[in-house]
Order: structure tokens, then C-alpha cells, then sequence
């Protein structure tokens, strides 16, 4: 009898623990589809929410005959080819750091991590300013040449970072930052240099680098799509395994971890989520590292969960910061990146603060 009464108790709360997860992803996805449509609607030019939802419906095949027509070509142009790609763009952007945030932190095992960590930032830099000097009007595959050389150089330099940081076939995470921090910092001097030789194209690489979503269309969703969706599989692969990571690699080894596998595995695909996003967007600061912490705090440390929550509330908050930044000072834009770091400066002082109170117990 009490086998079958705690049988059922068991049952129960993994019923209710089930629906408090479909209820939270039901919130986050109605929030997303809401901001989106507030987004569409509202800039320089504002389109009312009754056209924004005829314009996207109308592009359905099974509706667009039902649909009567009460716009102008002008509002089509503004949802369809300036402000919708953006959107999608942002959100993806912003789910990809957050994801990228969240794998970062559970492999180093600090909430103090962030996408940027070992140096992707620094060599999208690189890249972008070696396109914005060199390759200005360079199409390649349709695409301009800033966000492709962005991502290759964001890509060599997490591949230079991780073969520096080698050591006999396994890679310690302690090697691995001060590898990122040396790299980083030898790129950076080298940003510098160039934008010291630019001239009239030194304020393109600077708002670059604050970055922006403004130019971007959906050329840039098609360069960032394919290789966000193979961050995100491959990095969905192994969280039960970071689960266990956080009990420390030696305790994780021997309950059957291969922990240098699922360490490649998944910061690969933390750094290939990290460059697709900042190829297409510049460098936006502090979504990865203040994301997932806030994630963490409201539904705990699964990073089963964690992860998936953490995308869709990082795509959330840089969609909603970029619509900010495209009307705070209209009709000039605000680049994204100043506010993001406005918001999560003073989050990571906090978080400094909280460490060193936890550490030291003061």
C-alpha cells in the first residue's frame, strides 16, 4: 500500500512538474509572438497591429485569398523587408548567445562566463575590419563581405584558441581562458592598428563593433540560420552530461563521463552559435553572461531546462532591446550594444559583488 501511495505521489509531481514546464514555454512563446507584432508595428513609421497582422497573413498561402487588402505597398515593404527580417534576426541572435552563455557557463562551471570568452568576439572583429577596409563592395554567395569574414575569422580563432590550449589530447579549462584572454588580446592590438590607418572608414568599423541589427536583412537570416540550428542540436546533445559535469570533472569521469568528449562537443558548438551571431550582428555584450543567470535564479540549475529557456528568453530581450534602439532617438538609431552594456554592466558588478560575498562569507 505504501509503495503504491508513493508510486503515485511520484507520478503526480512529474505530471505537475510537466505542466509548470508547458505552462512556462506557453508564457515565453506568447510574450515572443506579442513583442513581435508590437516590434513590427512601431519605428519612424508606424503601421497599425490590424495591418501588420493582414501584411504577415497575407503571405500564407491558405489565407492571402481571404484577406482583404487595406494597406499600401509602402507599409508592405516597411514589415516585410525592413523590420520582419530584422526581428527574426534579433531573436536568433539573441537565443544563440543566451544558448551560447548557458553551455559556456556549465562547462567552466562560473556564472562569470560568457560567449565571448575565448575570443570569437575579437576575431569577428578582426574579420569584419579586414572586409570593411578591403572588401567593401566583395559579395560572396550573395552575402556582403563584413558578416563573412566576420564568422571566419570568429571560427579561426576559436579553432587557433582551442589548438593552443591542447594539451596530449585533452583540453583543461584553465588553459583554455588564458589561451582565449592571450589571443583575444593580440587581435584586439591588431583591430587597433587598422583602425588607427582607416581614415574615413575608421566609423564603420566602430559602429560595427558597438553592434546593430540596422542593415541587416534577410540575407543575413539565411547566413545565420543553418548554422545556428547545428549549435543548437549539437550543443542540445549534452546537457545531461553537463548536469553531471557540475559535480567536477573527476566525479563526472567516474560515473561514466567521457568529459573530454562532451567538453569539445559542446563548447564547439557554444563557439559555432557564438560566431553565426556575431558575423551577422557586431558585437553585442553581456546577453550571453546575464541571460542564462537570470534563467538559472527562476527555474533552477537543469540545464535540460535551463538551455531552452535561456534561447527564448535571450531571443526576447535582444528583440525587444533593438526595438528600444530603433525608436529611443528616432529617427537616428541607437547601436543595440550600448544598451545591452547599459543594462548589463551594472548586472555584472552585481555579480561580482555576490561572488566575492559568497566566497569570502561577508
Amino acid at each position: 500500500m505504501f509503495a503504491t501511495s508513493d508510486g503515485g505521489n511520484t507520478v503526480d509531481s512529474y505530471r505537475l512538474r510537466n505542466m509548470r514546464s508547458y505552462a512556462r514555454y506557453a508564457c515565453i512563446i506568447a510574450a515572443i509572438i506579442i513583442s513581435g507584432i508590437f516590434a513590427l508595428s512601431i519605428g519612424t513609421v508606424n503601421v497599425s497591429t490590424d495591418k501588420v497582422f493582414k501584411i504577415v497573413l497575407s503571405r500564407l498561402p491558405v489565407l492571402k485569398d481571404f484577406i482583404i487588402k487595406n494597406w499600401t505597398a509602402t507599409d508592405e515593404t516597411i514589415i516585410l523587408q525592413l523590420r520582419f527580417p530584422r526581428i527574426i534576426l534579433s531573436f536568433l541572435v539573441g537565443a544563440e548567445l543566451s544558448a551560447a552563455g548557458t553551455i559556456y557557463q556549465g562547462v567552466f562551471r562560473t556564472p562569470m562566463s560568457d560567449p565571448y570568452i575565448i575570443g570569437s568576439s575579437a576575431g569577428a572583429s578582426l574579420g569584419a575590419s579586414l572586409g570593411i577596409l578591403f572588401f567593401p563592395a566583395m559579395k560572396i554567395f550573395g552575402i556582403g563581405s563584413v558578416p563573412f569574414f566576420a564568422f571566419i575569422g570568429a571560427a579561426g580563432t576559436i579553432f587557433l584558441v582551442y589548438s593552443l590550449a591542447s594539451v596530449g589530447g585533452r583540453t583543461y579549462s584553465f588553459t583554455l581562458l588564458l589561451s582565449g584572454v592571450a589571443v583575444s588580446s593580440f587581435i584586439s592590438a591588431l583591430v587597433s592598428f587598422f583602425m588607427y590607418f582607416s581614415d574615413e572608414r575608421l566609423h564603420q568599423i566602430y559602429f560595427w563593433l558597438m553592434g546593430s541589427f540596422s542593415s541587416q536583412g534577410w540575407n543575413e537570416v539565411y547566413l545565420n540560420l543553418p548554422y545556428g540550428v547545428i549549435g543548437f542540436v549539437f550543443a542540445y546533445w549534452n546537457l545531461r552530461e553537463i548536469n553531471i559535469l557540475q559535480l567536477g570533472e573527476e566525479t563526472a569521469f567516474f560515473t561514466g563521463v567521457d568529459t573530454e568528449r562532451v567538453k569539445r562537443m559542446s563548447l564547439a558548438a557554444a563557439s559555432l552559435l557564438t560566431a553565426s551571431a556575431v558575423a551577422v550582428s557586431g558585437v553585442i555584450g553581456f546577453v550571453g553572461l546575464i541571460i542564462p543567470h537570470i534563467t538559472r535564479a527562476i527555474i533552477g540549475p537543469d540545464y535540460r531546462q535551463l538551455f531552452s529557456v535561456s534561447a527564448l528568453v535571450g531571443g526576447l530581450y535582444l528583440m525587444l532591446a533593438d526595438t528600444i534602439s530603433r525608436v529611443i532617438i528616432a529617427p537616428t538609431e541607437l547601436p543595440v550594444g550600448i544598451l545591452t552594456a547599459l543594462f548589463g554592466g551594472p548586472f555584472f558588478i552585481y555579480l561580482l559583488f555576490q561572488k566575492k560575498n559568497k566566497d569570502y562569507k561577508i
